[in-house]
């Protein structure tokens, strides 16, 4: 009985660790569609870090809105992490592919209460029509 409280005891003491996430920026994924990133809404808790790995050059993620107002714009080409703090949803986007539909959605801690301000962000071409479809899924 000691044994399975001190157990207990260790397991409840032991802080959780924050997760990592990677998302890969595609020309093309398995379903053959073009300039997306591998997972286009994703949902992580606060504290989470999420890692962008261009599978090809040309890409890039640049923040758009964010409960913060957080200003991120990577490098072409280049991995890109960030780890998320505020609970929101974040919008971002490829910078040289944001006309072809090249974005996605992070939603942090569950919290959507952002998501009027997300909806009137900026977004051209294809990026505009996939911005309402992604919102309508959360």
């Amino acid at each position: 009985m000691r044994y399975l409280l001190l157990v207990s005891a260790m397991l409840l003491a032991t802080p959780s660790l924050a997760a990592d996430l990677t998302i890969e920026m595609l020309n093309k994924d398995e379903n053959g569609d073009k300039m997306v990133f591998s997972q286009e809404v994703v949902r992580v808790d606060v504290g989470d870090t999420i890692n962008w790995v261009p599978t090809t050059k040309g890409h890039n993620i640049e923040m758009m809105a964010s409960p913060n107002d957080m200003k991120f714009k990577s490098k072409v080409s280049r991995e890109a992490s960030i780890t998320f703090n505020t609970p929101g949803i974040y919008y971002y986007l490829c910078t040289p592919h944001k006309g072809m539909g090249m974005i996605g959605l992070v939603i942090v801690g569950g919290d959507v209460s952002n998501k009027d301000e997300v909806a009137k962000a900026k977004a051209l071409g294809k990026s505009k029509k996939k911005l309402k479809t992604l919102l309508k899924t959360i």
